[in-house]
């Protein structure tokens, strides 16, 4: 081909289809100096080489612009440059301080707190590293030599040079020592590494959110990556000059953003239903459902970073003890469950109508998929708790026609309805006769019979009684985490052949009863171990948020996509994700609402 027949080159796109292959889209903040917004050729020509798309983001404070930007892209690379104005974590600066970069601070603090709610995939670079702990909860060290060490277990009697002068970048200069059993080292596959180093500044504390994975021979740290299972790294040194050797780094950032490409593809497409949460909880404090409100796990902005499409409020009733009256207990003034229940569907209708432009009250599946089609959120309503039907049949249908799609038929205590896992004293035996009617005009009002919560006499009986598919919106496990509220496998084979779906929840005492703290590996493991006993059109996720649900790596609603993300990983069918996602759920939920009786 000659050099400038730009026909023949132009020609060479035309005649193929599609003209390009689809590639993950990094995008790399941007160098500012004398005026101009720079980038480094080695930085974006590293993408291109790992199989990414790669786009210069300006150092710009416009949120608009943020945000938008941030929509566009599917992984983010935070390249190096100047200092941090140490203002901006409450220091004031040490003499030793060098050059910083005012233009580029605010832009890309608020790039990685926004990028990290939306679960986007992040490497950081020198400064980006620096970048990474000061925006996720860290602490950088202005002066490596002025400051000293916050890791003197691993100083050496001699100072690692950090700042090379080797006339070539790609230079190695020194090693660092990477800890086995992280994403780092997975990427590297051994201990040590010889790298290059342009920095004075250095990352002095991770924050809870990251993790240490590398460190220099003086201790100065090196990588960090995340604490919470979520695809976030950051290094010290320059793999962009560093030629093949550094290329694993982009590889593992371009491989994790087609993987949230894909994820957020499948997000865009099907339905994302958490059965359970317990926000209404919180109406009492006064909570902005259209804020990020950090008093809650579920909130517009939460639903929207995790791309999820609904959620099932439930109207929560505490049980009372013997001698106590419900008044007594309530959490809003109210005199009966029932006016309590519907005191809090009064709530969650206000904050619809409050925000109708983005979020309504869902009562059936093809509501459900309307909103979708619309770009809104969809709110559902659940009763936790029959006491709220106080003992009165009639209660059934009137919550019914409110719109209520399930109701769990006991708490923690026994109630008129049933006996319960917890706190019991085999009150009925299982269901009551009061139970037995409950049942069977949940039937015939087209509503959901939920036995999270109920006994295992209880969950027998109410599966011989009812005449359609029950459900367990928020229940884990017993073979893997054996307490009251878990269900046997012959409880979940049980609730299989009637053809319902459990739920699994992420309740850390749910998923582990030993001294760890549950993660979303957990929660992935109680998935698969019900889809081995149900198979794949029995199982849903019911996360128990603002009910002590949330675990690290899914601890609200702006991480549920990093579900999709471990799904993918473990190589499940779009088709499968989406039962898992909301389809078995939204299968029971029409056969349920088929029978009613008009």
């Amino acid at each position: 081909m000659e050099p400038f027949d730009f026909q023949s080159r132009l020609n060479g796109i035309y005649k193929r289809y599609p003209e390009g292959r689809k590639k993950p889209v990094i995008g790399i903040t941007g160098n500012f100096a004398n005026g101009n917004a720079t980038l480094a050729e080695p930085y974006y020509m590293a993408v291109v080489r790992a199989g990414g798309v790669p786009v210069i983001i300006p150092p710009v404070d416009d949120t608009d612009v943020i945000i938008n930007t941030l929509d566009s892209i599917d992984g983010l690379l935070l390249s190096g440059g100047g200092d941090f104005n140490p203002l901006w974590c409450g220091e004031e600066p040490v003499p030793q301080l060098h050059g910083i970069n005012s233009h580029r601070d605010l832009p890309e603090l608020l790039t990685v707190e926004l990028a990290y709610n939306r679960q986007i995939p992040m490497l950081g670079i020198c400064r980006g590293i620096q970048t990474l702990a000061m925006a996720l909860g860290g602490k950088v060290r202005q002066d490596i030599d002025s400051c000293g060490t916050d890791n003197a277990e691993r100083k050496t009697q001699t100072r690692v040079k950090h700042d090379q002068d080797a006339e070539w970048r790609g230079e190695p200069t020194h090693s660092v020592r990477i800890e086995p059993g992280t994403v780092l080292y997975d990427i590297y596959q051994r201990e040590r590494i010889y790298v290059n180093s342009f920095h004075h500044q250095a990352v002095g504390s991770c924050g809870r959110r990251m993790e240490t994975s590398a460190w220099a021979e003086d201790g100065v740290i090196e990588a960090v990556e995340s604490s919470e299972h979520k695809s976030i790294l950051g290094v010290q040194w320059h793999p962009e000059w560093l030629g093949d050797d550094g290329l694993p780094l982009f590889r593992w950032l371009v491989e994790r953003a087609a993987e949230f490409n894909e994820a957020k593809r499948l997000h865009d497409k099907v339905m994302t239903i958490d059965s359970h949460c317990d926000t209404p909880m919180f109406f009492p404090q006064g909570i902005h459902f259209d804020w990020r409100d950090s008093r809650i796990l579920v909130d517009l902005h939460k639903m929207t970073d995790g791309r999820q499409s609904a959620v099932t409020m439930a109207a929560y009733l505490p049980q009372p003890k013997p001698g106590e009256t419900f008044a007594e207990i309530a959490p809003l003034p109210a005199q009966t469950p029932t006016e309590y229940a519907d005191l809090i569907f009064d709530k969650i209708e206000d904050i619809v109508r409050a925000n109708d432009k983005f979020v309504s009250i869902a009562r059936t599946p093809a509501d459900l998929y309307a909103d979708k089609r619309n770009g809104r959120k969809s709110i559902m309503l659940g009763i936790e708790n029959g006491l709220a039907l106080n003992g009165d049949i009639r209660n059934v249908e009137h919550f019914a026609k409110r719109g209520v799609v399930y109701i769990t038929l006991c708490h923690n205590g026994d109630n008129d309805i049933c006996d319960s896992a917890r706190r019991t004293e085999n009150t009925h035996g299982g269901v009551s006769q009061l139970g037995e009617q409950v049942i069977r005009e949940m039937n015939r009002c087209g509503l959901m019979v939920d036995l999270s919560h109920a006994g295992e006499q209880s969950f027998y009986d109410a599966l011989d009684i009812s005449a359609t598919p029950i459900v367990c919106s928020h229940s884990n496990c017993k073979a893997l985490c054996d307490v009251p509220r878990n269900l046997t496998d012959d409880q979940l084979e049980a609730l299989a052949r009637k053809g319902g779906v459990a739920q699994i929840t992420l309740y850390n005492g749910f998923l582990r009863n030993d001294e760890q703290e549950a993660s979303i590996i957990d929660a992935i493991d109680h998935l698969e171990h019900a889809i081995d006993i149900m198979g794949i059109d029995s199982v849903g996720i019911g996360t128990d948020f603002d009910g002590d649900g949330g675990v690290c790596g899914i601890a609200d609603s702006s991480e549920l996509i990093n579900f999709t993300i471990q799904l993918l990983r473990r190589r499940y069918s779009h088709a499968d994700i989406e039962k898992i996602w909301g389809g078995n759920w939204l299968r029971v939920m029409a056969e349920v609402q088929k029978s009613r009786i008009q």
